[in-house]
């Protein structure tokens, strides 16, 4: 049975500060199937995977700097490196990889919009 546009599910995963919770907002006013994923909260390598098993996996990026900038976290960059090494399956089976240092909201929602549409539509060999 193929899958349908309802049915079509997209992951979102990144440390913190990356824009996962507004590119989420974003994505579901459109009318996109998504969810937030916490992987950078888990010790298990794949919960991505075990809660989620996404269609697409987006991955959002971002600097220990910019992430604190953002966010002003009260945390070291231990804790960063920590999520980093988390996320390390996730980032290995990302279908979409973005570095959102230098971009707006704005801009990684359309271009993640771009990415989906494109998978999307694309035709089924």
């Amino acid at each position: 049975m193929p899958i349908t546009k309802e049915d079509f599910l997209v992951g979102v995963v990144g440390p913190c500060s990356a824009g996962k919770s507004t590119l989420v907002a974003g994505l579901k006013k459109r009318g996109v199937n998504i969810r937030q994923i916490a992987q950078e909260h888990s010790y298990v390598k794949d919960m991505w995977r075990r809660l989620t098993n996404p269609d697409i996996l987006i991955f959002l990026q971002v600097s220990y700097p910019v992430a604190q900038e953002r966010r002003k976290l009260n945390w070291a960059q231990k804790e960063y490196k920590t999520q980093q090494h988390r996320l390390r399956d996730a980032r290995q089976y990302t279908d979409f990889y973005l570095d959102t240092d230098e971009l707006t909201p704005e801009d990684i929602l359309n271009l993640v919009l771009k990415f989906i549409t494109e998978v999307y539509d694309a035709p089924s060999n």
